[in-house]
């Protein structure tokens, strides 16, 4: 496919890419979403404080990129080498031209510099004294979220009331991380034996993707997040469900087979489920990410998996295959084991 506006041999195949190259762009402009960690989409007003910067920088860079080439263009134009031409005066110094040029690039930074310190104070992490206080703890390779004021703890997935100022109090349990929700937030380290703080106030519901953004190990890649904004009605729902531990069904026999599997003590040398994780009423291991509402979670693995009956059976079988270098290890577990450990974890919701 081309146009063609010359006869010579291979002068229709750069139109032919100009064109493709267009046609691609358009498609790509015209899709839905394609970029779901974009920071072009603010949804909480901390992104949209910064979004608001770039843009204000933006146009700053616009207006200098046409003066310079609009300049540039009429020089060019204008003092072009002529025929017959004699050889132009030479100039030694213009003070009014120094001055200008010096005196607007300064100009144009102050106007730059202002916005850019107030947007950093903005943003600073400071939140009134009414904002939902969530503990964000890094762990290789997944995020856990404490709520202290609902007795609620979590992972993977952070929930959020809509309209709601929030205050995230980060720190590490192992290396540095860093909480980056685009749409949401900036970037934000997670420190081991430091806190620090990010506030924002979410906008719009819906599901924003995230992840660590700081190299932290073998699978830093598969650390990635979630944050569930959802109206304050649904928001607190969730709450309560989450204060509750969900009781296992004694007439489904997968499920109580489940249990066994999980509480099981292994032969030495073999790992037991609750040695690392915790369930309300059935352990309390804290090695591993809380599995009371486990079933609850639209992924698992530190994001990188489904939370379906297919996703899980994989973990289970074989985590450091699915995470390269997770802490739990490959359990010798038997089909049936899978299958049972598979049907308690997806009731607990």
């Amino acid at each position: 496919m081309g146009f063609v506006f010359s006869r010579r041999p291979g002068a229709a195949r750069p139109v032919s890419w100009l064109a493709a190259g267009a046609l691609i762009l358009i498609v790509v402009g015209c899709s839905g979403d394609p970029y779901p960690q974009s920071t072009l989409h603010p949804v909480a007003d901390m992104s949209g404080a910064i979004d608001g910067l770039y843009r204000q920088i933006v146009w700053w860079a616009v207006g200098v990129f046409v003066v310079v080439q609009t300049a540039l263009v009429v020089t060019v134009i204008r003092f072009r080498r002529r025929p017959d031409q004699p050889e132009p005066r030479h100039v030694y110094g213009n003070t009014l031209a120094e001055v200008t040029w010096t005196l607007a690039p300064a100009v144009i930074l102050v106007f730059i510099a202002v916005p850019t310190i107030q947007t950093i104070f903005r943003v600073s992490g400071r939140a009134s004294p009414g904002a939902l206080q969530v503990e964000v703890i890094g762990h290789q390779w997944w995020w856990e979220y404490r709520y202290p004021e609902l007795g609620i703890v979590t992972a993977t997935e952070l929930h959020l009331p809509q309209g709601r100022e929030v205050a995230l109090a980060l720190t590490s349990a192992d290396v540095i991380h860093s909480f980056w929700a685009p749409k949401l937030a900036g970037k934000r380290d997670a420190q081991p034996g430091r806190t620090t703080r990010l506030a924002f106030t979410p906008d719009s519901v819906g599901t924003f993707l995230g992840q660590c953004a700081e190299f932290c190990g073998e699978s830093h890649a598969n650390m990635r997040l979630r944050v569930v904004v959802e109206p304050a009605a649904d928001f607190d729902a969730w709450a309560a469900r989450q204060a509750e531990a969900p009781a296992v069904d004694s007439t489904a026999a997968l499920q109580v087979a489940g249990l066994e599997a999980f509480r099981r003590i292994r032969d030495p040398g073999q790992h037991t489920c609750i040695a690392c994780h915790t369930i309300a009423g059935v352990s309390g291991g804290v090695a591993g990410p809380n599995l009371t509402h486990v079933g609850s979670r639209q992924t698992i693995a530190g994001g990188t998996l489904p939370n379906d009956s297919a996703g899980l059976a994989r973990w289970l079988r074989n985590a450091p295959g699915e995470k390269p270098g997770s802490l739990m290890p490959k359990i010798a577990l038997s089909d049936d084991e899978v299958a049972a450990l598979v049907a308690y974890l997806r009731s607990r919701q």
